[in-house]
């Protein structure tokens, strides 16, 4: 039975959809479609990273962050930089879910599931770097104010505190958010299911979900109230994480430009990502009826323009180093352009600024492989961009006599390969056991288009 049209205008689905040929596509992707060797290929290859990712663990827990290249005076270096970049990328997920739901932007329904999956993925990789790069992980708690008997507390006006916060935050309001979405998915899983233990587990999950109309009038409000919560952590946690380098009088951190341009590189790596998952999902479970080229437009737009955020920032920081007069400024920018670091920075702004200019052509923006490639340049560039601000601010001090070099050693691209394994797996595994993307809000896009004039 051939498929109903899609819409290449609005990039929605016509009313020719029916609710039943919704969920039979999306849901068959967990109950009944049978594992291939591409799927398992990647998942046995990215569980074989987590492995190593974990046994690094257990290993920088025995030896201590010693086997990093950090030193004096570069004591923060891929550690830090991976936590601003895993965090940075968690935000497409919230911008696509909360912002667009608030925005009635139709074209977010194909999108938000998965992308609600990459935050969280992405904030829990990016908290454990921080507890990581402390001297005793174990001890990770005595940064949360926890009630003892000798009224020890945190120190407040140490950046571990306020990344405490803002992740917890992130991850608690962004958990909610994606299970209050899943909720009505998990009863059509439940209800679709053959095996009783997939029975049991979805509707255990499903909170006794039976559709009715205050079901659906009380989790709307909550929805809703969920995106009127999680929309402000769009600006607010990338800004608390901008401002652990702003407080600081190192040339290369103190700048107050980094809360907006943190933001906009946050969305922009995020978006990245989205592309970078979004692409090779539609291509191996054949999901091109429900995303479309059109997302695939709407996407690079978003990165288009906060592309041009980024690149105005990069340009903001270097006119204002100039402009101040302050000769440690000029010194640290002219490192960065001459430096022992220059080709990261160069490399940096030929990713982020030169390569995103091919999104002023529409073709290109409606080319899946070209927006795959371009996805995965751009997550290269960010990272880099994350080094150069943790790590050659550093390195470039106020006296020569403490300046000095950061060298990764194998042991930093252990940890850093090994996070993306273990991000790359969650995420495997998250597209076998869960809808990847929304039937319930499938369903209403439908439903909205056929009350639409032909």
């Amino acid at each position: 039975m051939s498929t109903p049209p899609v819409s290449r205008d609005i990039g929605v689905l016509h009313a020719g959809w029916g609710y039943a040929s919704i969920s039979d596509k999306i849901a068959d992707l967990v109950l009944t479609r049978p594992v291939r060797w591409p799927w398992l290929l990647a998942f046995f290859g990215t569980l074989a990273g987590t492995v190593v990712f974990v046994g690094a663990m257990a290993y920088l827990f025995t030896t201590g962050v010693g086997l990093w290249g950090i030193n004096i005076p570069v004591a923060w270096g891929f550690a830090i930089a991976n936590c601003v970049w895993w965090i940075g990328i968690g935000h497409a997920g919230t911008f696509i879910s909360a912002v667009l739901l608030l925005l009635r932007q139709r074209w977010r329904t194909s999108i938000n599931r998965f992308a609600e999956a990459m935050t969280l993925f992405a904030a829990a990789m990016a908290g454990l770097f921080p507890i990581l790069h402390l001297g005793r992980p174990w001890f990770f708690y005595w940064i949360a104010p926890y009630p003892d008997r000798m009224n020890l507390w945190p120190q407040w006006r140490s950046p571990l505190v306020w990344d405490f916060f803002a992740i917890a935050t992130y991850l608690i309001v962004s958990f909610l958010f994606w299970y209050m979405g899943l909720i009505p998915d998990l009863a059509t899983l439940r209800d679709r299911a053959h095996s009783r233990f997939k029975q049991l587990a979805f509707g255990l999950l499903a909170l006794g979900w039976r559709g009715e109309a205050r079901h659906w009038a009380r989790h709307e409000s909550a929805y809703l109230l969920l995106a009127g919560l999680a929309t402000p952590l769009v600006v607010s946690v990338h800004s608390v994480v901008s401002l652990d380098f702003a407080i600081g009088n190192t040339p290369g951190y103190h700048s107050t430009i980094f809360p907006p341009y943190f933001v906009a590189g946050a969305l922009f790596s995020g978006f990245a990502m989205v592309l970078t998952l979004a692409i090779p999902l539609r291509r191996a479970f054949g999901l091109h009826d429900f995303i479309t080229s059109v997302h695939l437009d709407h996407a690079a737009k978003v990165l288009l323009a906060t592309g041009a955020l980024v690149a105005y920032g990069y340009a903001c920081e270097t006119f204002m180093a100039f402009y101040s007069g302050d000769e440690f400024e000029i010194a640290m920018t002219l490192d960065r352009w001459t430096g022992s670091y220059a080709p990261v920075y160069w490399s940096m702004m030929f990713c982020n600024v030169v390569v995103p200019q091919i999104l002023w052509w529409r073709r290109a923006r409606r080319n899946a492989l070209l927006l795959f490639g371009l996805s995965l340049v751009i997550n290269l560039g960010m990272w880099m961009e994350r080094v150069m601000i943790v790590v050659q601010s550093l390195h470039h001090d106020f006296l020569p006599s403490s300046w000095g070099l950061f060298v990764p050693t194998l042991w930093d691209w252990i940890f850093l390969l090994g996070s993306i394994s273990t991000f790359a797996w969650l995420f495997l595994v998250f597209i076998r056991l869960l809808p990847a993307i929304s039937i319930s809000e499938m369903r209403l896009l439908v439903r909205e288009s056929a009350k639409e004039p032909a």
